[in-house]
């Protein structure tokens, strides 16, 4: 850190040979314009040599491993760049703003965005050469370090528009794959995200300049016999991450098999279930809290929660039902995930109902609507009734809330924050759980009152009265109950 400048010619001073001499035998004296100016005349080599000079006390090297609690997170600092293929130039947009959410969520600054018209996105470079060009221009006017494309990106893509713009490139996807890594806190969870990341990372794997395409010489020995093509670098990479993949499905299979066995429990003591779905921070962990108490994090950013959270719940007339957080959904979602996700995604299948939660604030909650509904039919769930809860009600638009109540026959407007519509809402899910189909009535001895409390816990209690003989008791209940209660069905009068 020094500036160079001539010295002036003007207030000439004159040393004494042998002092000048000794000033210079000293490494520690500093060269000043004012003192050695004159003296020495222009200092080119002088300049140049100090022009990389080490400054003392600038490393980030940490010298104790407690300092790493108070050093300050360096933010990336990104452009974003979307193509308009379809839809209006507001569609863009909105999409081109989820992308700058979803950039903030992965901890990156969001300098510009930028949006190209094509009718495809260009084969080489995703916006083409011209475009990229002017994307460099851009990248040096902002001084960004990373380029984050609204798209999923060939290989081939990434490598060109990185060797144009001349930073760090990646896509959509790499991005969501990003912010799951970083909120997985779960092993299932962290094992999911994983996989993913492994399947997005096989066909895009590479490395600098040709050091994973040289090939290494089969055999143990070597010698003219046992040589051959052997196998290369990238080769062996890429074997590797195809052994991890198929341990780490291995994992995934045996966790599902342990919330199968769970499920399987819960349907064997006939509790419905009820599962939230819908888009990312749309509300869906701030209503589970709303209607169970159970303390999941909240958090005004994407894919805050990504683990299913399952939570005992109480319809207004007593019913008992499970009612069950799933990750939320986002457009263009990559297939990665919601192949790695799948087991955790059939709790939404396997329910009874469910509550398909969306932000009634949000510019175009119609694209949330579509873009869940899509992603619940990828995972075979299109038969489950569905409530629509329209969240934040207190903060949408009056207009908005009207047309999306008109346009979804079966919704339902709250508010999780303020508690707006939760009584309505509870007893809308009651209305809705499957009712049990026997419909039975009995005298049940009062030394079995167990088979009247499976009754109230897992029935529907039409009406009951005390009587000398016992309790008699009118309810639907299941199949199952039915079998037990048949002993005590009163004999018909003669």
């Amino acid at each position: 850190m020094t500036s160079s400048s001539s010295p002036s010619q003007d207030n000439k001073r004159s040393y004494p040979e042998g002092l000048r001499a000794d000033a210079l035998m000293e490494e520690d004296v500093a060269w000043s314009l004012d003192t050695d100016g004159d003296r020495d005349g222009d200092q080119f080599d002088r300049s140049e040599r100090a022009a990389l000079r080490r400054v003392a006390g600038l490393s980030t090297e940490l010298e104790d491993v407690t300092e790493v609690e108070y050093r300050q997170l360096r933010l990336e600092r990104v452009v974003l760049v979307g193509v308009w293929t379809s839809g209006t130039a507001q569609d863009s947009e909105n999409s081109l703003a989820e992308l700058a959410a979803l950039a903030e969520t992965a901890g990156a600054l969001v300098l510009d965005g930028v949006i190209q018209r094509r009718d495809k996105p260009d084969a080489a470079t995703y916006i083409g050469s011209g475009k990229a060009e002017q994307l460099r221009d851009i990248v040096l006017e902002t001084g960004a370090d990373t380029v984050i494309c609204d798209g999923e990106l060939s290989p081939g893509q990434l490598i060109h528009l990185e060797d144009v713009v001349k930073v760090k490139v990646i896509d959509r996807t790499a991005l969501i794959l990003d912010i799951f890594a970083q909120h997985a806190k779960s092993r299932e969870g962290k094992a999911q995200v994983a996989l993913a990341q492994m399947q997005y990372m096989l066909p895009r794997l590479r490395g600098w300049g040709q050091s994973l395409s040289r090939q290494m010489g089969g055999g143990k020995g070597g010698g003219l016999a046992t040589r051959g093509p052997g196998e290369t670098k990238i080769e062996t990479d890429r074997r590797r991450i195809r052994e991890k993949m198929a341990k780490m499905r291995r994992e995934i299979a045996e966790m599902k098999t342990g919330r199968e066995i769970k499920r399987q429990e819960r349907k064997r003591h006939k509790v419905p279930s009820v599962a939230i779905a819908g888009y990312t921070n749309a509300g869906k962990s701030s209503l589970l809290n709303r209607l169970t108490g159970a303390g999941v994090l909240v958090e005004n950013s994407l894919f805050a929660t990504l683990d299913p959270t399952v939570r005992r719940a109480e319809t207004p007339s007593g019913r008992l039902y499970t009612l069950a957080d799933t990750v939320g959904f986002v457009r263009h979602l990559p297939h990665h995930l919601v192949e790695a996700f799948r087991s955790t995604m059939e709790e939404v299948g396997e329910s009874d109902l469910i509550l398909h939660v969306v932000d009634g604030s949000h510019p175009a909650p119609e694209e949330q609507l579509a873009a869940v509904r899509e992603v619940i039919r990828d995972v075979g769930a299109t038969g489950v009734p569905e409530i629509v809860v329209i969240n934040k009600a207190d903060a949408a638009d009056p207009l908005t809330l009207q047309r999306l109540m008109r346009n979804e026959k079966h919704s339902i407007a709250v508010s999780a924050r303020t508690g707006q519509g939760i009584d309505e809402l509870l007893a809308l899910i009651d209305k809705e759980l499957p009712r049990p189909s026997v419909e039975v009535e009995v005298l049940v001895p009062y030394t079995h009152g167990q088979l009247v409390a499976r009754a109230h816990a897992d029935g529907d209690v039409i009406s009951e009265e005390h009587t000398a003989e016992g309790t008699l008791l009118k309810a639907r209940v299941h199949e199952e109950l039915a079998a037990d209660l048949a002993p005590y069905v009163p004999a018909p009068l003669v």
